[in-house]
């Protein structure tokens, strides 16, 4: 009993976080990534291609804050949807950084 209540009390915490990122963004759409043990990512893209993260314990209660929060889910992260994320010359200097010897990612 007091699992479910523990659940319920961070998938409401995440919902809001959700929420707020959603009002921030005008607006968001997401994808529930699996990460192992460390649980499951909630990958959140804003209608103005804004884009962040949140981490869930479990698969579950990541679908649980993303319905509260009334998420648009896509099964897949796809051309499509990535398309919508919008990057600028940081997030590509950190990409190729790993690569071609730019700033580092640690």
């Amino acid at each position: 009993m007091a699992e479910t209540k523990q659940a319920e009390r961070k998938a409401a915490k995440l919902a809001k976080e959700i929420k707020a990122f959603s009002k921030e963004h005008g607006g968001s759409e997401g994808h529930l990534a699996h990460i192992g043990q460390a649980g499951t990512r909630i990958v959140l893209v804003g209608s103005d291609g804004g884009w962040g993260d949140l981490v869930a314990p479990t698969y579950a209660i990541a679908q649980q804050a993303a319905e509260k929060a009334g998420l648009t889910l896509h099964e897949e992260f796809d051309g499509e949807f990535a398309a919508k994320v919008a990057t600028g010359p940081y997030e590509w200097s950190r990409m190729a950084g790993i690569q071609i010897g730019g700033p580092s990612n640690g």
